[in-house]
């Protein structure tokens, strides 16, 4: 039903491009300018305007389908997200931080354990 609409809609889009862009030009910008103004009878009766009134109103009703066949299938979902008494998902624990430090004090350890003394600051590069 929504690829129909959508199909529908983007047809009804491109025909309403082509219908503005084939209409007159009034003039200067903003509509000013031209005797026969859009109010004459010759105006309102054209048929390209008439169309165009026509194929606006029909974009704004498939856009306006479209966006609430978009929210219908929509639940209500809490902004706080999940409560706390809920358990983690999986049944999994939480893993709780190391006490011994960072992911730096490890590296020292390691450094340390292989003989090498760990550097007290920055040490600029040595040629080998």
């Amino acid at each position: 039903m929504q690829t129909v609409i959508i199909v529908v809609h983007l047809i009804i889009v491109s025909v309403l491009i082509g219908a503005v862009l084939l209409q007159k030009s009034e003039g200067g910008g903003l509509g000013m300018g031209g005797g026969a103004g859009f109010m004459s009878s010759r105006g309102t009766a054209n048929l390209l305007t008439r169309t165009t009134a026509i194929l606006a109103g029909l974009f704004f009703l498939t856009s306006m389908t479209l966006a609430w066949l978009a929210g219908v299938d929509r639940k209500p979902a809490s902004i706080l997200g999940t409560p706390a008494t809920q358990s983690q998902p999986g049944g999994a624990t939480p893993v709780a931080p190391p006490t011994s430090g960072g992911v730096l004090d490890t590296l020292k350890k390691v450094d340390e354990q292989q003989g090498q003394p760990a550097p007290s600051g920055p040490q600029a590069p040595r040629s080998q």
